[in-house]
């Protein structure tokens, strides 16, 4: 019915590490065309704009069955985005959780910082730590003895950057979001890492395939796509988007004043609804394709036939008599 959008992909070296990005458009008539830009570490590994933290994994009941001595000891904590690579430096949250106040019937969350290297007081004993730098992150069980501890934590994480483009130039400010989702799991489900994220914002990931569904503006101007994160890379995707503006307007007579409190319906020709909107001049931004635009008003109902194409700003006008 309509022209689907386009996804292309940048590879980004850093100190000679990366790799080619390989992103599979899954849009109808999506193209993947590769292009090159240098990329430093510190451009988004640190201040790094939010996506905020995920929820630490639950940690197993009795996780921190060990007996724990009175005198507590330092344990220090530290992190990397891969086994051979540098030591982060900033957005860690470190979650530290075992048994409270001797309770040995189920762990709680008994200590947290947002530090590089953190040093925690811990009794002896055995604690499930969550390292999370954005959304990626990493749980695992550490056993503190009395001598103390220095734990490494590999994230095995990487960079997200998504760019969108509306016929070939930068999207209006705030007119696109973007979902992510998780690679199919065994029963074929996805599930959702992040909404309504903004384009140009760096999101942290651990390593992995992940599904981006692209939004402009408030329809069926949709793009989807698959992107490959991986360990201590940067990889950045740009969306583009094939769109068009209708502003809707019921008439007495043609080039008359817009009624208001008028209701609208837009309809796919097989009649499967898009959009519903109350007012006397609604703009929707709208796949290229054909439409049935529908208006409620006064107790009577009107209708017309349109077709969109890439790039076209319209008024579509219904008029009553």
């Amino acid at each position: 019915m309509f022209e689907a959008g386009r996804l292309n992909r940048l590879k980004c070296p850093w100190r000679g590490l990366f790799s080619a990005l390989t992103l599979l458009a899954l849009c109808a008539g999506g193209f993947a065309v590769p292009s090159a830009r240098a990329q430093s570490p510190a451009d988004w590994l640190t201040g790094l704009q939010g996506q905020g933290t995920p929820k630490a994994d639950a940690p197993a009941e009795n996780a921190a069955g060990a007996e724990q001595s009175n005198e507590a000891v330092n344990v220090q904590l530290q992190a990397r985005l891969t086994a051979d690579g540098e030591e982060i430096e900033e957005g860690l949250v470190w979650r530290i959780y075992g048994h409270a106040n001797g309770h040995e019937g189920k762990t709680s969350l008994i200590a947290t910082k947002q530090d590089a290297r953190p040093t925690f007081k811990l009794k002896t004993g055995d604690y499930i730590v969550n390292a999370a730098f954005g959304r990626a992150h990493i749980t695992r069980r550490i056993s503190v003895k009395a001598d103390g501890a220095k734990e490494e934590f590999v994230l095995n994480a990487g960079g997200l950057r998504i760019k969108a483009l509306v016929s070939g130039t930068d999207a209006p400010h705030n007119s696109v979001s973007y979902a992510v989702y998780s690679d199919r799991d065994q029963t074929d489900n996805r599930k959702l890492v992040l909404s309504a994220a903004k384009p140009n914002l760096i999101l942290r990931l651990n390593a992995g395939i992940y599904h981006i569904v692209s939004t402009y503006g408030d329809c069926n101007a949709v793009v989807r796509s698959d992107v490959t994160v991986e360990a201590g890379k940067l990889t950045e995707a740009v969306v583009t988007h094939s769109a068009a503006k209708a502003t809707l307007k019921l008439v007495h007579r043609a080039g008359g004043e817009a009624l208001p409190d008028t209701q609208w319906t837009i309809q796919t020709p097989q009649g499967e609804e898009v959009k519903e909107s109350v007012g006397a001049l609604p703009t929707h931004i709208l796949a290229p394709g054909s439409y049935t635009v529908i208006a409620k008003s006064q107790g009577r109902v009107f209708q017309r036939e349109i077709t969109l194409t890439n790039g076209e700003t319209t008024q579509v006008e219904l008029v009553m008599n």
